[in-house]
């Protein structure tokens, strides 16, 4: 039960959003006002951000709500995978981010992987569909899937980033410390598996 206040804030504030999107009654406006309230003093007594900047993020959401979609190259070369330095944590993580409209999955994975790194690539098999509070990541203000595709290295060079400041290949045994909210160390030894098991299916929850 422990755990269960994320997934709590993330439906009030989905039952909100979707509930103010559609309604046009006075009275139920200010209930799904009260219901975003409640999701964000939820999440603010749990995380550390301030609790404006919590209530700004919900407010500033509207339509239907749906989960959020968060992309992440996986790169091999000579059995060494593609990671990325943050600038904003200073730790390591797949090459990726949020998918943009009008980008497929693997199109916005591939554009990802070079913004990120400089690294030329090539989608070649969705790995991962992952829901992210299953993962043993820190908290979220939303919901989100995490897509990994397996990218063919085409060519390219490391290139820094507004977002990112080194990229560099690392063998299975000296992974440097990550950056938890983009990538996990289960996932990591999770896709070295699949890179020995081409034959293996799409892992998903």
């Amino acid at each position: 039960m422990e755990s269960r206040w994320l997934e709590w804030a993330q439906r009030l504030q989905a039952i909100a959003q979707s509930g103010l999107t559609y309604t046009q009654n006075p009275f139920e406006i200010e209930r799904y006002e009260q219901v975003r309230e409640i999701a964000v003093e939820v999440l603010a007594a749990h995380v550390d951000l301030p609790i404006e900047r919590i209530r700004d993020l919900y407010a500033g959401e509207t339509g239907y709500a749906t989960p959020k979609v968060d992309v992440r190259g996986v790169v091999f070369r000579d059995d060494a995978i593609l990671l990325v330095k943050e600038r904003r944590d200073g730790r390591w993580t797949l090459p990726g981010g949020w998918a943009d409209v009008n980008d497929s999955p693997a199109e916005a994975t591939v554009r990802e992987v070079y913004e990120e790194s400089g690294y030329r690539t090539q989608a070649t098999k969705l790995l991962a569909c992952y829901d992210r509070n299953k993962h043993g990541h820190p908290p979220s203000t939303f919901h989100i899937y995490k897509l990994f595709f397996q990218c063919e290295l085409l060519g390219g060079a490391p290139a820094p980033s507004v977002e990112t400041e080194g990229a560099t290949f690392y063998r299975r045994d000296e992974i440097p410390p990550l950056s938890l909210p983009r990538v996990t160390p289960a996932q990591i030894e999770r896709f070295f598996e699949h890179s020995y098991h081409p034959e293996w299916p799409t892992d998903f929850d």
